[in-house]
């Protein structure tokens, strides 16, 4: 997640707007008239089989492919009776953006509460677009830290970005889907289409988690938080003229979703079948009911301006309390790499207490920040001496064709490049943590993140194996004081990377 080198827009907003046409294209037909009515059971029903275990165990399924991540928010999206509550930090206006939105706005139709919240810093949609999703009578918006775009004209923008380092940096990275207050997705998935294998030129590699039952009531705790804090401003607050009435017309969203071309039968389909995938995953053991799952999550306003870096951070140091305890292995899949002299000590004495410690995190050919990788690249070789293994994934990852949507994969003519987006340690292969936290300065000082710590030696083994299976060769390239790939990219991409080095690491 780099605020700096992502260019991409929220999606919430732009959905049901009559004054941006290219957000939700013109129809030539109504296509949901043609598309068949289906009968939907309601999300207590298929809760109530599980009753008896959701008082006390948590329900955990790890959400590897992009397909099967998508298909599980939009069939609790659909099923869901009372509330929905998000929080991202980027919601784009791509397909699988409108599509989400769509859902969502069609469970505000029939009664459910929906709660939206996001991050400003990537907001690039206009006010009035987020005024007419908010104007439902079941949807509120709530914009985190909205000292960038949205209620700030351009001088009072230019003055965060030049004087309020700070205030610009504190940016709420947490991700969550939380339906009825019974089930919740969490993960690394921001909601757009190369977070799930149906962007056309760029995807990433990326896992969430799937909780049922216990484990979830944190999760709910954590996102009232953020939802009453001050931080959290309510749209139509920070707009003055609201032009839009109660309960808008989202009859151009709704065609969207349902024309074919963007939203495939096939598709469609799979989604139906999520309860039957669910009772398959269970048989084999995916899916479990455990004693000990927890989420974590940083408080919002993290890092309060007493210090100018650093402080209030529980994501990072309920990881650093998990990896002192490590006897054997821990497995890191991190994005960005950007480690202090602390870090690096902290790892060093890891290694020399014997404890194997190996990390995945992009290559250049792979990455789409330039910035973070300027970062990592000025302290590669440091990072090596302290004993671990590092290794950088590959654009042409072979492992892609697995956990990539198999519809899109078909379908393009050519195979995207492929990133790695997962955050992920597991530990002494029985633990897992799965979430937002990037190993670099700004996960750990900035932004707020959280994560799921699942205690589960059958789990672990699973994401373990994916782990090791995408530091393989096909996969990854092993780094060493003699190798590295830089020098496969173009020599504009090296040059970029060498000029961001006057970019402060402590940032990054």
């Amino acid at each position: 997640m780099k605020t700096i080198s992502l260019i991409l827009t929220l999606l919430f907003v732009s959905t049901g707007c009559s004054t941006t046409s290219d957000s939700v294209p013109l129809s030539d037909k109504n296509y949901c008239a043609t598309l068949p009515k289906q009968k939907t059971e309601r999300l207590s029903h298929y809760i109530k089989p599980y009753e008896s275990q959701l008082k006390s165990k948590t329900g955990v399924y790890v959400l590897e492919q992009g397909a099967e991540a998508m298909m599980s928010r939009a069939w609790l999206t659909d099923r869901a009776e009372k509330t929905i509550d998000v929080q991202y930090f980027i919601f784009s206006v791509d397909n699988v953006g409108l599509i989400a939105t769509d859902h969502l706005v069609r469970a505000a139709e029939r009664g459910v509460k929906v709660r939206v919240l996001v991050d400003d810093i990537m907001l690039e949609a206009k006010g009035d677009e987020l005024l007419m999703l908010a104007a439902h009578d079941n949807i509120d918006i709530k914009i985190y830290n909205p000292n960038v775009n949205i209620g700030k004209n351009i001088i009072n923008k230019l003055g965060v970005v030049l004087t309020d380092f700070h205030g610009l940096n504190q940016r709420m990275h947490n991700k969550v889907f939380l339906a009825d207050d019974l089930i919740a997705i969490t993960g690394g998935r921001n909601i757009a289409d190369e977070y799930f294998g149906f962007d056309h030129e760029y995807n990433f590699r990326d896992r969430d988690v799937f909780l049922v039952g216990k484990a979830v009531t944190n999760v709910k705790t954590s996102f009232n938080e953020y939802w009453k804090h001050e931080l959290s401003v309510n749209v139509e607050s920070l707009i003055e003229k609201n032009p839009y009435s109660r309960n808008p017309d989202f009859s151009r969203l709704h065609t969207y979703s349902c024309n074919p071309s963007n939203f495939h039968p096939e598709i469609r389909a799979e989604i139906e079948k999520v309860p039957q995938t669910f009772k398959t995953l269970a048989a084999k053991g995916d899916f479990l009911f455990l004693d000990q799952v927890e989420y974590i999550a940083d408080k919002p306003g993290k890092n309060s301006r007493t210090r100018f870096l650093g402080g209030g951070s529980i994501t990072r140091t309920k990881l650093i309390e998990l990896a002192e305890k490590a006897q054997k292995r821990i497995l890191i899949q991190t994005p960005y790499l950007v480690t202090t002299k602390s870090d690096r000590k902290f790892l060093k004495q890891l290694a020399d207490r014997g404890v194997e410690v190996k990390i995945l995190t992009n290559s250049l050919a792979s990455n789409d920040n330039l910035e973070a990788f300027s970062g990592y690249q000025r302290d590669r070789s440091k990072l090596l001496k302290t004993g671990v293994e590092i290794y950088e994934f590959k654009p042409d990852a072979k492992v892609r064709r697995r956990v990539m949507t198999e519809h899109m994969f078909k379908r393009l003519p050519t195979t995207p490049i492929f990133g790695l987006h997962a955050k992920t340690m597991t530990i002494d292969s029985s633990i897992s943590v799965i979430g937002t936290y990037n190993f670099d300065p700004r996960s750990a000082n900035l932004n707020t993140e959280s994560f799921t710590i699942i205690h589960s030696p059958d789990i672990t083994e699973r994401v373990e194996s994916s782990v090791l299976l995408e530091m393989e060769p096909d996969n990854a390239w092993m780094i060493s004081e003699d190798f590295n790939p830089d020098h496969y990219v173009s020599i504009f991409k090296q040059v970029g990377v060498k000029i961001r080095r006057i970019i402060p690491k402590s940032v990054l």
